[in-house]
């Protein structure tokens, strides 16, 4: 994680906006869908989602690697869980991310222990679940659920 992470954002026009990284990476359009923005770039659900989908992926991937295992292709899906509170505003209430590991669990050595741990590496997940409950899922390469 990037210590003091910054990012600004600017109006180019309706809910288009320029975001800057920084210097050393490409910027980015984010956009509203319709019928208020076009729907040209990630909406600002979409950016938290892949926030804490990379976060738990490089965690899982970080706690592997410090067993010298290699998950094969990695894979992870976000899914955001939208409803009303009580004041009948949209809110995102959960969030669902299942990572999918491109080997077979047997393949994987100390596969427990990295489960037990990875999660805890992520900032940003740990943090967003302090207001937003989290679901975590991981399955193997066959398809066989070895988490959530």
């Amino acid at each position: 994680m990037s210590e003091n992470a910054s990012v600004t954002i600017t109006r180019q026009s309706g809910y288009q906006f320029l975001v800057d990284f920084g210097a050393a990476i490409p910027q980015m359009l984010a956009d509203e869908p319709a019928p208020l923005g076009l729907g040209a770039g990630s909406a600002p659900d979409h950016m938290l989602l892949a926030a804490v989908a990379n976060c738990l992926s490089a965690s899982l991937l970080f706690s592997l690697q410090k067993f010298k295992q290699d998950p094969g292709a990695l894979k992870a899906t976000a899914t955001a869980e939208v409803g009303r509170n009580e004041s009948k505003r949209l809110r995102i209430m959960g969030i669902n991310v299942k990572l999918e590991l491109g080997q077979a669990a047997a393949d994987i050595e100390h596969l427990d222990r990295v489960l037990a741990q990875f999660e805890e590496f992520c900032t940003v997940s740990m943090s967003v679940r302090q207001g937003i409950a989290i679901n975590v899922q991981v399955q193997d390469g066959t398809g066989a659920l070895l988490k959530g």
